[in-house]
């Protein structure tokens, strides 16, 4: 089947304008994510979308430079957005990813997505983010097109189309819904970027690696090296996710 991975992204942030874009040892925050992303074994298709406004250039000038497929849409209407990307680079399975995640893991996104396709017959969403055991950073959503579609033609409600995915968990009466859980309780970790206090500790942690010539670290490789360094979790530990999500 082909599974398409869908990035948000968006240079407008409330609390760290134009934060996809911001360096870390000169490269931009979404390089490092599309490049981990890029090491899936299961994904077809990696596509960047992002909004129509003309502030969004940066972006799509990474993506040409990089040879990632983007796609232009809506701004407030999310769920469009999503739905006539996905459906523009023919999607079967639709993985969701947002573009704060910067150290999100490609073991994590395959685990998820073979966990969805071991059980396509039972399953329309599966994600580790409902019920949270994985740090912030790590979100990783898979539904199948069908299900999208649905919630696009079906979702009336503004939060509906702002947030892609709500209306799929918030009716299980419609979807069938499963969630996939660490064996340990990680959530307290925050290895999201939304503020400066964010961007200070995924600096230090990206730093840390490359010093050692380690691109390719783990999402165990972080949690050991945050064990070893509790002092870096402080930096944003007060942090409190915003109620309502980003659109992306």
């Amino acid at each position: 089947m082909k599974v398409v991975a869908i990035i948000q992204a968006r240079m407008g942030s409330t609390r760290l304008p134009g934060k996809v874009m911001k360096e870390v040892l000169g490269t931009p925050l979404l390089e490092y994510q599309i490049e981990r992303v890029g090491r899936s074994k299961l994904i077809s298709k990696i596509v960047v979308a992002t909004t129509t406004k003309e502030t969004e250039q940066p972006i799509v000038e990474l993506c040409e430079r990089l040879s990632v497929d983007y796609f232009r849409g809506s701004e407030e209407d999310v769920l469009k957005r999503f739905f006539e990307a996905s459906n523009k680079y023919d999607a079967e399975v639709v993985v969701r990813l947002t573009s704060d995640c910067p150290l999100i893991d490609p073991n994590i996104i395959d685990k998820i997505i073979s966990e969805y396709l071991s059980n396509i017959s039972l399953y329309d969403y599966i994600s580790n983010t409902i019920e949270r055991t994985y740090p912030r950073g790590f979100d990783v959503e898979v539904f199948s097109m069908k299900a999208l579609e649905k919630s696009y033609r079906e979702a009336g409600d503004t939060v509906y189309r702002e947030h892609v995915t709500p209306y799929i968990y918030h009716h299980p009466d419609k979807f069938k819904i499963a969630y996939v859980k660490h064996h340990i309780d990680l959530s307290s970790f925050r290895l999201t970027v939304d503020t400066e206090e964010d961007l200070v500790l995924i600096t230090l942690i990206i730093n840390s690696f490359y010093e050692k010539n380690k691109k390719h670290f783990t999402f165990e490789d972080i949690i050991y090296l945050l064990q070893d360094k509790p002092e870096w979790v402080s930096i944003n530990s007060h942090i409190e996710q915003k109620k309502v999500s980003k659109r992306g």
